[in-house]
């Protein structure tokens, strides 16, 4: 399936294999984790030469390619091989530095977190790599570049004479040279004029090689508009704008210009008794600078133009799921929630994640979602438990491959699922978070080119524990969830967070 306006769904055939490619982090067994390591954000860039991740401690780390060939000795010496099962995306560790720092709201009497919530990478310029890191309250423009440090040797005195301004230290002076201080061209020794400080000769410093390092500065701080947590920024694609929103308001902002921003979504109702739904993911449109979509609580997407007035208070199209009558139970709109939206490459699909499917959304087609992919749906009979421990609560990502052809997201056990959403496809493959990622697959779920209403979901008797089977045999674990993973921009790989760990894998 090609993503462009006029393209159509195209059927793609084969499942594809997927192998484990590079582990980051991997912790031991039995290794307690720390809760600072724990991984909160991936995003690749669009090249997806480059991969960042944000952690608990708001700390961002670095990873940068390193299997590209552009030798063309080496091209001619690959061209007779076949080497697409070989050849994968590889990363290694180029640099962290510390985006965040934890704060403390004295107006509000409130601890801020320096969890890193997302990251986006903007344009790069001049070889300099830019990103946007967010937490709870404050957007960060990082600028990374290559910087070249000069060593330098032939020095006349040793590093630890000097004191702090740059002169010598009296005390490190011999006592026969400080003598001769006072007039160094009448003091000799065996070797010649004894110079201030002892030294015999002058030799001039000498550069001896250049060592390249990434830096990473903080161009700008863009704080103090949003009285909420912020979930979600998204870089606008005229490249000079992006968008952060919260609860109840999206901002905009200029890249240039961190002393203000404009609201262009408010939903916070006068009387905040009135308030239904929240904001829950907000996306600008890859290629329509104008265009921008947001979910909310209520499982609804909303479409908005900017052309049509600077506050958008109406939206242009509204994407719901029309429950059937009678379907509606006490856990509906809970798991209903849209925690994650992504635009597909061309900007004509968007894909939603809720709590228990994935959804691949139209924007030409407003009456319901294109298809529905059960994603856990073996966890329905347990919703009251996952209640009872704020498990139903997780907030999942989703991601979409670079062509369109595929979607995935992740569940609990530490695994991901990945879906084919090709006219036809019945690709469903489950994977868990280790360096042997198969397990035995779960049954392909249903999918429906409209969605149907949701059945009224079975109730289990409380005081269950925290794991169990899915319908294959599999066990699971709801305290190890894959909440976090994105997709490689041009090439089947995907990469997940499993707690400190990132994983890597490719087909």
């Amino acid at each position: 399936m090609e993503v462009d306006g006029d393209v159509e769904m195209k059927t793609e055939g084969g499942l594809l294999d997927w192998k484990f490619s590079q582990v980051f982090g991997e912790r031991a067994d039995g290794e307690e984790v720390q809760e600072v390591d724990i991984i909160s954000a991936i995003e690749f860039d669009k090249t997806g030469d480059h991969l960042a991740t944000g952690d608990r401690g708001g700390r961002v780390v670095l990873f940068e390619r390193t299997d590209r060939i552009n030798d063309g000795a080496h091209r001619r010496v690959l061209e007779g091989m076949d080497c697409s099962s070989s050849r994968h995306p590889e990363f290694r560790y180029r640099t962290e530095f510390q985006s965040h720092e934890p704060e403390f709201d004295y107006l509000k009497s409130l601890e801020i977190e320096e969890k890193i919530n997302k990251i986006r990478w903007c344009h790069t310029s001049n070889g300099a790599m830019f990103l946007l890191s967010t937490n709870d309250k404050t957007v960060k423009f990082w600028k990374v570049q290559e910087k070249k440090i000069k060593k330098i040797c032939n020095f006349n005195v040793d590093a630890q004479n000097f004191t702090s301004n740059g002169f010598i230290s009296s005390s490190n002076v011999p006592t026969s040279s400080k003598a001769c201080c006072a007039n160094p061209v009448s003091c000799k020794s065996n070797n010649g004029p004894i110079l201030p400080g002892g030294i015999t000769s002058l030799r001039l410093p000498m550069v001896t090689s250049y060592e390249t390092s990434l830096l990473a500065r903080c161009r700008r701080t863009y704080a103090h508009a949003h009285d909420y947590h912020i979930n979600s920024i998204s870089n606008n694609s005229d490249g000079e704008t992006f968008i952060s929103a919260d609860d109840l308001r999206i901002n905009l902002w200029n890249l240039e210009i961190s002393s203000q921003s404009f609201n262009i979504v408010d939903v916070k109702p006068p009387n905040m008794e009135d308030l239904t739904e929240v904001i829950t993911s907000a996306e600008f449109h890859p290629s329509h600078c104008n265009m921008l979509a947001y979910s909310s609580s209520k499982g609804s997407i909303r479409l908005l133009d900017l052309r049509q007035s600077a506050l958008c208070d109406t939206h242009s199209k509204l994407f719901e799921v029309h429950e059937a009558p009678g379907s509606k139970s006490y856990f509906t709109d809970i798991i209903s929630s849209i925690s994650d939206i992504k635009f597909a490459k061309g900007g004509r699909y968007i894909l939603s994640r809720d709590y228990m499917t994935l959804k691949l959304w139209d924007i030409n087609m407003d009456s319901g979602p294109v298809a529905t992919f059960q994603v856990h749906e073996h966890l329905r009979p347990k919703l009251c438990d996952l209640y009872e421990n704020d498990a139903i609560f997780d907030k999942f990502e989703c991601c979409l491959s670079g062509d369109g052809q595929r979607v995935a997201t992740g569940s609990y056990s530490n695994i991901f699922r990945v879906f084919g959403c090709s006219e036809g496809s019945s690709e469903a493959t489950t994977l868990e978070a280790t360096k042997n990622p198969t397990r035995r697959q779960i049954q392909t779920p249903p999918r429906y080119l409209r969605s149907p209403g949701n059945n009224s979901p079975g109730v289990s008797k409380p005081g269950s524990d925290n794991s169990g089977t899915d319908i294959s045999g599999n066990t699971f674990d709801l305290t190890t969830k894959l909440l976090h993973l994105a997709w490689h921009p041009n090439e089947n790989s995907i990469a997940c967070a499993a707690s400190n760990s990132l994983y890597m894998y490719h087909a």
